[in-house]
This record gives structure tokens, C-alpha cells and sequence, in this order.
């Protein structure tokens, strides 16, 4: 038999501190209870036992805490938003069939040791999974810990079984208990012998066995003077010490085999509670997929069954679209779908499942209306046909997002529970179609209360069509020229590794191995270094950077960045131009939180610029014959947003006056006419205009411009005395954030911040970042979706064969025919700048080549 048990409070503290903060939608936090759930899943797969145990702590004293006042008294107490997440953590346990355990008066650690006890009594084997080492010493031929831990960042798990303790202490398991009450331990406020740390403490009981051996050989010449006076002034703490760090074994507890076998509990529940808590993909990993939740029968008891119709040749009227997911399925080592997605409509309480003819014919019908959750394929639908998708009123998928634009995702399935929306009819074969209308109705509702209906509108609805617009039509590329282009840069590879090899010495020398390159840099060639980790050397672009002036160095980092243009941009998109020549990337509307647009397959966002062999790709994206690309970038847009809600006069008449602003803000920095700032203070301004938004301090500034802390500070505090009103708007947005839950853009749209209200520095310093960032970036995100509905809306409205294809962060590029070029340009202009109008003038920089690199 094999039993594992849980140290439930250190688990759910290390999930709770190692993921951001995560929040449903009516703000009950979920971090530690999805982080939990999932540590347990890894540790159910590493070591499938037949029976799971999860201790608790509870809140009253145990016997320590009476035995020693001092006890744990150094701690911070829970933070709120884990305190609130914790009972709900542990209805869920029972609801999946888990058994809790808790026994008044002791600690979870207590519950581990008597359980390992009573593995080892029956020679069974015992796993536990804690993150704190004290555990360590219940380690056995039977007992095994799964010690949870960080490296790197990242969570991990390690098995540490007798021989691990023995490698890695040098003593028995047992003797951990000696060790602890020689050196005490801050974090329970053991408080061990004065002056005697880890190293020593492992010395003694090496040598000497145990506390009580230490003493027997007091006089021994391998203890030092100063730790014998201090032993001796500390016996009775050392001895109170062995007694509050040793692991009981006999809580009052139940420990017969079979006592911790995994139960029914209560799985419909269960699924009901992780879809009102919004961890949906953890239902499936459970093997909880084909439950249906609790109470969803009562619901729907008496509700009629839908009709399944063949759809109307003359289907006139409101219909309400959605997609059923496909089904999954295993098929060997691989997924594979088990039901192929498919389409639906439903009008009333009838539903038409949906044939590609039947839709497409739908999306284009003059007589139709429909309400559609996910336009994004649809419009593609109508687009390949030849139509617009003029059906497609609303789509609910884009309200999900404007709602709630911390979701991973945005699934009908997972937002039905979600917004507990009512069913008017079942359907056995499309599960969410009668609830489809209630769901919509209730989003609808609540885009209007959170006065997010322009926003809604006016841009995010509308942009889906141009998206889809712009993905149809592509942009042509030369693949000769990219094709030539690699053959350049793997040639410059393989220049640049003959150099690395003669500089090293070392043919066999693989700068791609981080162990290797770590080793010759910083042990072969004494180069200054970071922290050594279990890893080794750290090699990463930042310690390289600083590196930069020794010639293997830069030599490595040269190395790099042909290895990075050549895989991730020559060889990717050479994969991915379609049979027209053209590269038709996806937009996501639904993914950045600030509201940016992002794409992928490939990703276009990240054509590189700011290396001139980097930048030389653009070349290669063309415009047809006949054709040029015309290209318009937003000017500052951030800075002049900035200008515009801080109200602040200086940076606003700069901007008006056409001045250069990090000119003109070193100017009012140091009180010198303009013409005396110097390139590097004005590099510092720069820095800081930009800084500022994303709240940056004194050290990362000091990074950006190269000079020490104390410099940078002074600089940061110079400018926010010049500039007193972007300091109180930056105080009063996160005061505001605060006592709302979230941060808004001049368009309305909304980002939940509970990081703002956590216990924790850290996550409320993160939480103040992002209230500083997201309205300058958000609403410069709007702006630019907004123009862009419009510049779409007027090509076509004027009947040009310009077209818009492509968006890069605040730049817009049209590809049009040359007798049209002009006239492209000044809608560019025209609609990028006069989309909205603010206390300073946006301005934009228009230019047309043959190609992308030619035209910005």
C-alpha cells in the first residue's frame, strides 16, 4: 500500500506566493486553490498512491506554543487572500474525495509523522509532499519527502530519500532533529544555541552524534572555546529546542490502513464549485468531463427539449450562433478528436445545427440578424465566399474580454456558469445552446453598466470585421530574397563560430551550452560573474551585455542573434507564405490586457527594427506591382496621452510648439536653456518620460542610462519636483485603482487590479505598475483600434482598391496602387489624427516605399 500525505498549509502557501494573484469575476480570489490543485495532480502522477491524506493546521495553540511562549511568534499571519481561499480549498478537497486531516493542539507536521509511523509499522511505503524541510527528518526506508522548492523562479519538486539527506547533510535523517536544536530556526523561533549556524551545528553532530553526545563531550579540543561558552550558557535552550523541533509520531489521529482511501465525495459539486471559481481545465484533469454539475438537473427539470430543425432556405429573423467544442480523446500517446467542432443556431427553443453552406449562406442575408459568440471565424467564412459577414450584429466573445480582460481564455462552456445564465430549453447535443440568450442578455447588461457600450461599439466590435479583412488579404513577401537573406546570415554563423573557436581554443566549443559557455567565461577566462546556481553560470542576454566589451563576448552575442534571425524569421517565415506569396497573419483581439493588439502564425509584432541587419528583413516584405506600401506611425502617442490626462502645461505646450520633448524635459529638469542639455541628459529625460508610465525606480533607471543608483534617484526625483502634476495623477490613478478594483482607459475599459489590495509588497508594488501603465497604454491601444476601423471604413466607403493589411503597436501600413498612394497617405493622416481629440495634437509620420524597410 501506498499512502501520500499533503502538509496542506505549506503547499497552499507555495501556491499562493509562487502565482500571481488570479480572481473570478466577481473578485473571489482563486491562486492558491489553483495552484494547489495542480501541485497535487504532479504529485498524484510521481507517485500514484493507493490512499491521500491532507493535514491541516488548525488556529488553536498546540502543545509547543504552551510549552514555549515564543513559538512561532516571529510570524506574519496569513494573508487575507489566502485566509479567504482556504476553507474553500478544503470544501473542494472533500467534494473530490480526499480526506482532511486536523487534530486540535498539533501541527500538520504532527499528522505527517504519525502517518509516516504508521506506513513504517506496516512496512508500507509513505510520501510527503511539503515544502518545509523539517519534514526532512521523518525520511526512512519507507518514508519518502517530495520536498516542493524553488529554482530559478520556477517550482519544482525533489525526492529526498535517505541517501539524498546523506549526500546532502552527511547524517542520518534523525539527526536533523540534533542539528535543529543546536542551531535553532528563525522561522519558528526555535531558539537554539547562541552563535552556532547551519555549518557548524552539522559539524558537531557529525562529529559527535547527537545534542545529548555534543554535551557528553563538552571538552573535547575539537569544539572551540567560544562555542563551549556558548553551549553551556544555552544547554537548557538547546534541550528546549530538541524537544520543539522534534516530529511527534503519536497525534491523535486515524491511522488504520484503508483510512485514507480516495472516496466518491461529492463530484458534481465539486464541478459546480471549480466552474463558479473559473478553473474550468481543471475539471477535465480530475476526470471530472462527463459530470454534470450540482443542481444543473433541478434547473432544468422542467424546462422543454429544443427541436433540432434543418435550417430554412428563407431563414429570416434573429438568430443566436455559437460553436460546440470538439472532444478530445486519446488514441495511443497522441490527442485526437473524438467529435469535430461544429456550428449551431438557435432561434426560440429551436436549434438548426449549422452545415459550412447553411452558415455562410446565414452570415450575408439581408433578412438576418445574429448574435454570434466568436466572429473572428465567421468573418473568414464570409470573406472566402465573397461576402462581408453584414449579419453579425454582436459577438459575445469580445464582450467576455472587454468584462473580464484577465481570462486566459474565453470559452461559451466556462462562461455559462460564470454569469449563471438561465437555460430556457435543453439540448442534449448542443449542452450550452439554451442558455446561450440569458448569457448574452446578462453580458449585453453589464457592458452597458460599466459604460463600456462606445467602446464596445464604436471599436472592438467593428475591428473584428477589419481583422479579418486584413488576414484574408496578407502581405506579399519576396521568399527569394528571404531565402538569400538566410543564406547571408548562416554564413556570418559560421564566420562567427570559426572566431569563437580560435578564441577559445577549443574546436569542440559550444556556445549554445550554457554549462560550456558559463565554464569558459567565467572559470577558464576569470570574467566577472554572477551567483552560481545548481544550474551553473548564469549566461543570459543581461550578464552577456555587461560583458559586451571583451571580444568572445561580443562574438557570443553576435552568435545569437544570427542564430535568432536565422531560425525564429527566415526559416519561420518561409513556413508560413501561402500559395498566394503573401503571409497572412492572425490577430488577436482577445489576449492583452491593456487591450494591444497582438498576432501570430507568424508573429509580425516582432519583426525586428533595432539592429540594422535585424531591420534589413522588412525589406523583404513587399508591395505587389503596381503597388506601394504606405506606412503611418503614431509620434510619441504615450507621452502625448501622458501630456494630455496629467494636464500638465510644460509638456503640453512642448508638444504644441513641435519641441523635442526629452529636449525640452531635461530643460525643465536642470533649469538650463534648451540648447545646453547635452546628449546624455537628454538620454536620462528620455528614459524617464518613458519610465514614468511603467513605474520604474531608481535601480532600473540607473540600468537604462548607465549611472549608479544614487545618480539615477536623484535624476527620478528632480523630475517628478518639475513635473508635480504627473506625480499627483500617477498617485491619484492607483488611489483611485484602489478603492475601485480597477483602472480604466479614456475609452472606458476596464483592468481588474486586485494585486492593488494584497498583503504582500511585492504583488502590490506589481499591482502599482500596472495602474501607472495600463490607462497611457490602454487608451494608445484604443486610439490606434480606433483609427483603424476608420481608415478600413473610408478605403472602402471611397471605393479605393487601397487596403489596409498590417498593424505594428501604433503603426498602420496600406498597401496601395501608386496613382492612389497620395491620397492613401492623407486618409492615414487625416483619420490616425483626428480620431479623438485631446489637450495636445496626435501626429503621425507617413511615408511610402516598395517595401516595408523603404516605407517607415
Amino acid at each position: 500500500m501506498r499512502l501520500l500525505v499533503i502538509d496542506g498549509n505549506s503547499i497552499a502557501n507555495r501556491a499562493f506566493f509562487g502565482i500571481k494573484l488570479l480572481t473570478t469575476k466577481d473578485g473571489r480570489y482563486t491562486n492558491a486553490i489553483f495552484g494547489f490543485l495542480n501541485i497535487m495532480l504532479s504529485l498524484l502522477k510521481e507517485s500514484q498512491p493507493d490512499e491521500v491524506a491532507v493535514a491541516f493546521d488548525l488556529k488553536a495553540p498546540t502543545f509547543r506554543h504552551k510549552m514555549y511562549e515564543g513559538y512561532k511568534a516571529t510570524r506574519h499571519g496569513m494573508p487575507d487572500e489566502l485566509a479567504q481561499q482556504m476553507p474553500v480549498l478544503k470544501e473542494i478537497l472533500t467534494d473530490l474525495g480526499y480526506r482532511i486531516v486536523t487534530a486540535e493542539g498539533w501541527e500538520a507536521d504532527d499528522i505527517l509523522g504519525t502517518l509516516a509511523a504508521a506506513c513504517a509499522a506496516r512496512q508500507d511505503d509513505c510520501f510527503l509532499a511539503t515544502g518545509d524541510r523539517d519534514s526532512l527528518q521523518l525520511v526512512s526506508d519507507t518514508t519518502t519527502v517530495l520536498l516542493a522548492t524553488t529554482a530559478l523562479g520556477r517550482s519544482k519538486t525533489v525526492t529526498m530519500d535517505v541517501d539524498a539527506i546523506r549526500e546532502k547533510y552527511g547524517i542520518e535523517p534523525k539527526q536533523l532533529i540534533e542539528v535543529k536544536s543546536l542551531m535553532g530556526d528563525a522561522s519558528d523561533n526555535i531558539p537554539g544555541v547562541r552563535g552556532i549556524g547551519e555549518k557548524t551545528a552539522l559539524s558537531l553532530v557529525q562529529n559527535f552524534g547527537s545534542l545529548e553526545g555534543v554535551y557528553e563531550h563538552i571538552d573535547d579540543k575539537r569544539i572551540k572555546p567560544k562555542q563551549r561558552e556558548h553551549l553551556l550558557e544555552c544547554r537548557e535552550l538547546a534541550q528546549l529546542s530538541h524537544t520543539l523541533g522534534t516530529i511527534r509520531t503519536d497525534a491523535p489521529i486515524d491511522t488504520a490502513e484503508g483510512a485514507y482511501a480516495i472516496g466518491e465525495g461529492n463530484k458534481p459539486k465539486a464541478v459546480r464549485m471549480l466552474q463558479e471559481l473559473e478553473i474550468h481545465s481543471l475539471i477535465q484533469r480530475f476526470g471530472l468531463g462527463g459530470i454534470v454539475p450540482a443542481n444543473l438537473e433541478e434547473e432544468t427539470a422542467n424546462l422543454p427539449e429544443a427541436e433540432i430543425a434543418p435550417l430554412s432556405l428563407t431563414p429570416a429573423g434573429h438568430y443566436l450562433v455559437a460553436s460546440r467544442p470538439p472532444v478530445m480523446g486519446k488514441q495511443g500517446v497522441h490527442n485526437v478528436v473524438l467529435q469535430p467542432e461544429s456550428w449551431y443556431a438557435v432561434q426560440g427553443t429551436t436549434v438548426y445545427p449549422l452545415e459550412d453552406a447553411e452558415l455562410v449562406r446565414l452570415l450575408d442575408d439581408p433578412d438576418v440578424t445574429l448574435d454570434v459568440f466568436n466572429s473572428a471565424p465567421l468573418y473568414a467564412k464570409a470573406m472566402a465566399a465573397g461576402g462581408w459577414g453584414s449579419s453579425i450584429v454582436w459577438d459575445g466573445k469580445l464582450a467576455a474580454y472587454l468584462l473580464d480582460a484577465s481570462a486566459s481564455k474565453y470559452q461559451v462552456g466556462e462562461l455559462v456558469p460564470s454569469y449563471k445564465a438561465a437555460a430556457a430549453f435543453t439540448c442534449t447535443d448542443y449542452p450550452d445552446a439554451g442558455r446561450l440568450a440569458d448569457l448574452f442578455a446578462k453580458m449585453k447588461a453589464e457592458i452597458t453598466a460599466c459604460g463600456e457600450d462606445p467602446l464596445y461599439n464604436e471599436i472592438e466590435f467593428p475591428l473584428a470585421q477589419v481583422l479579418a479583412d486584413m488576414t484574408r488579404i496578407g502581405m506579399l513577401v519576396d521568399r527569394d530574397g528571404i531565402d538569400q537573406f538566410g543564406v547571408k546570415l548562416r554564413s556570418e554563423l559560421e564566420q562567427v563560430l570559426t572566431r569563437i573557436h580560435m578564441e577559445t581554443g577549443s574546436a569542440s566549443f559550444n556556445p549554445n551550452s550554457t554549462k560550456q559557455l558559463g565554464e569558459m567565461l567565467f572559470v577558464t577566462m576569470g570574467l566577472p560573474h554572477g551567483k552560481k546556481t545548481q544550474r551553473g553560470w548564469s549566461t543570459d542576454a543581461e550578464t552577456l551585455e555587461a560583458l559586451r566589451d571583451y571580444p568572445l563576448v561580443e562574438d557570443i552575442l553576435q552568435y545569437r542573434a544570427y542564430q535568432k534571425l536565422n531560425s525564429t524569421y527566415v526559416e519561420g517565415l518561409l513556413k508560413v507564405i501561402g500559395e498566394d506569396g503573401r503571409i497572412h497573419t492572425t490577430f488577436n483581439q482577445t489576449e492583452a490586457r491593456t487591450g494591444r493588439l497582438s498576432s501570430d502564425n507568424p508573429n509580425l509584432q516582432n519583426i525586428p527594427i533595432r539592429t540594422e541587419l535585424g531591420s534589413q528583413l522588412r525589406a523583404y516584405f513587399i508591395a505587389k506591382p503596381g503597388c506601394v506600401l504606405v506606412d503611418a506611425d503614431y509620434s510619441q502617442i504615450e507621452l502625448r496621452i501622458l501630456a494630455h490626462v496629467t494636464g500638465d502645461e510644460h509638456m503640453q505646450q512642448a508638444f504644441r510648439s513641435g519641441q523635442d520633448i526629452h529636449r525640452s524635459t531635461a530643460a525643465r529638469i536642470y533649469g538650463i536653456p534648451q540648447g545646453e542639455v547635452t546628449p546624455r541628459v537628454r538620454s536620462g529625460a528620455k528614459a524617464i518620460n518613458f519610465g514614468i508610465m511603467y513605474g520604474k525606480g531608481a535601480y532600473s533607471l540607473s540600468k537604462d542610462i548607465g549611472v549608479t543608483v544614487k545618480e539615477a534617484d536623484a535624476f527620478l526625483k528632480n523630475y517628478l519636483a518639475a513635473f508635480p502634476s504627473v506625480s499627483s495623477y500617477m498617485d491619484k490613478t492607483i488611489a483611485d485603482a484602489r478603492a475601485n478594483g480597477y483602472v480604466s482607459t479614456l475609452f472606458g475599459r476596464r483592468r481588474a487590479l486586485p494585486e492593488l489590495n494584497s498583503n504582500s509588497h511585492n504583488i502590490r508594488a506589481s499591482g502599482e505598475r500596472m495602474a501607472r501603465n495600463t490607462p497611457i497604454q490602454g487608451t494608445a491601444a484604443d486610439v490606434i483600434k480606433l483609427a483603424m476601423v476608420r481608415v478600413w471604413k473610408r478605403l472602402r466607403d471611397e471605393k479605393m482598391e487601397s487596403r489596409l493589411i498590417l498593424t505594428v503597436h501604433d503603426e498602420l501600413i496600406v498597401e496601395a496602387p501608386e496613382a492612389e498612394a497620395e491620397k492613401a497617405a492623407q486618409i492615414l493622416r487625416e483619420e490616425m489624427e483626428g480620431c479623438v481629440h485631446y489637450a495636445v495634437p496626435l501626429s503621425t509620420d507617413v511615408h511610402t516605399g516598395k517595401n516595408w524597410l523603404e516605407a517607415h
